[in-house]
């Protein structure tokens, strides 16, 4: 009965937004691609007979999530064959980009029950795997009553969040008890998780207030997976190679603005014009967060009067103008490569009202970086990042420009920010190992380990 009051309810709010679905398509390309697979399930179909793991990854911050927790589940478990996929147009190129060669992607289908029923017969997954927070529940159900098991990695659960899954709280403990293991990047994350559920938190003495749901167990504290996929080396193959590619040379100062959103990238380019004339070493890198804004940052840059150009336009085979001074990343996929390359960061999504955007990236690297106010998305990784004195929030344009100016007139204080971020991404690192060998545990035994127990 569920299944079906949540199909009418879906396909509701589908009619509903089919007008400004249509209209987004024709305008920038989105919501084109995998109708079949969406509406109806049909996903690549799995040949043989070899355990599988499903992973679920919704756009381009998830999908590059995968990549270490994908090649340890690879080493661990060779026997397993692993599919991902995405759901956004975004998230599925940079997927099949990074994991096609060795991995089938495709699009998830939204959570009718029949597209979903028909994408698990498919897929025959033995274990469903969802990144941070993707409660689908015909997808999860269809993928239980195949046997599969079903497990919430990185799981993240904002206040804001929290407080809206409260509201329906009967219909979110019932989505949840079906979910064999959680594993929560932090404390406060488990305590929600726990309290939907009305189970003691992990850690905590005391037993389930209900009966027939998961066992405080199931909720286990493992740490952010975005701290272990960031790189830490600034000399890597990919940041060595664009630095060549786009001409930044060592006394070059760079000043990277990545995942930015209207109106960020025009406050950047104010502050680097000001900025500019008293330090001329000055670079400025830009990386807007959705690939349909590019054209439209591009046009911000012309109006500028300023020399530019795109990394679309950097192919090796001539050397880059060197009076343009002001690079447009429109590609999707290197904004974790060229944070090697920037001296001083300033992390999108946070001036307006998107709630902030990956800042472990940049502070992997030792950058000096900084953000707007707005970072619900990342709090605790926020906090963390404040209390180690590894990033600065900025509060509009005079403060971005006083702390650039800060960074570039004293290197010594910049380099005592980015070091200070380092070491903290440094001392939480090993989540990756700790949710791997959770999802172990709901696999089953490899051919050679159950034939050697027979």
């Amino acid at each position: 009965m569920l299944a079906w009051l949540l199909n009418f309810a879906y396909l509701t709010v589908l009619t509903a937004l089919s007008p400004v679905i249509a209209w987004t398509a024709w305008r920038t390309g989105k919501y084109r691609e995998g109708y079949a697979e969406k509406l109806l399930g049909r996903v690549p179909h799995r040949e043989g007979d070899r355990p599988c793991i499903w992973l679920h990854a919704v756009s381009v911050g998830e999908v590059n999530l995968l990549a270490i927790t994908l090649r340890e589940l690879a080493a661990a478990r060779p026997d397993c064959e692993l599919v991902i996929s995405t759901t956004t147009k975004t998230g599925f190129e940079l997927a099949r980009k990074k994991y096609g060669a060795g991995h089938t992607v495709f699009y998830c289908p939204l959570d009718f029950g029949w597209a979903v029923g028909e994408a698990v017969r498919r897929v025959r997954p033995s274990l469903l795997v969802l990144a941070e927070l993707e409660l689908w529940p015909n997808l999860i159900a269809s993928a239980r009553a195949q046997g599969a098991r079903v497990a919430i990695i990185n799981g993240r659960l904002s206040e804001n969040s929290y407080r809206g899954y409260r509201r329906v709280r009967p219909l979110a403990a019932g989505v949840l008890r079906q979910v064999d293991v959680i594993a929560a990047q932090d404390r406060a994350t488990a305590q929600r998780f726990a309290d939907l559920l009305g189970v003691a938190a992990p850690g905590a003495a005391g037993v389930s207030r209900r009966s027939g749901i998961p066992k405080p167990s199931s909720i286990q504290i493992t740490g952010s997976l975005k701290y272990d996929g960031a790189e830490t080396d600034r000399r890597n193959p990919r940041t060595t190679e664009l630095c060549k590619l786009a001409g930044l040379a060592e006394h070059d100062a760079i000043l990277l603005a990545g995942s930015t959103q209207a109106p960020e990238e025009r406050i950047v380019l104010e502050v680097y014009q000001r900025l500019a004339e008293q330090f001329p070493a000055l670079r400025l890198v830009l990386v807007p967060r959705h690939p349909e804004r590019f054209d439209e940052v591009a046009t911000l840059l012309n109006e500028s009067g300023r020399a530019w150009i795109r990394r679309s336009e950097l192919t090796g085979t001539q050397e880059p103008d060197p009076d343009s001074r002001i690079l447009l990343v429109d590609a999707v996929g290197e904004l974790g490569a060229w944070w090697g390359a920037a001296d001083i960061g300033f992390v999108g999504g946070s001036l307006g009202d998107r709630g902030g955007q990956n800042m472990i990236e940049p502070a992997a690297y030792g950058v000096a970086t900084c953000f707007g106010p707005n970072t619900r998305n990342f709090r605790d990784i926020v906090a963390s990042l404040l209390a180690a004195g590894g990033a600065v929030v900025v509060n509009d344009a005079d403060q971005l420009e006083a702390f650039a100016w800060h960074c570039l007139s004293d290197r010594a204080y910049a380099a005592g920010v980015g070091e200070r971020a380092r070491r903290l991404v440094a001392s939480q690192l090993g989540a990756t190992r700790r949710t791997v060998a959770l999802l172990q545990t709901l696999l089953p035994a490899p051919a050679a380990a159950a034939s050697e127990a027979a």
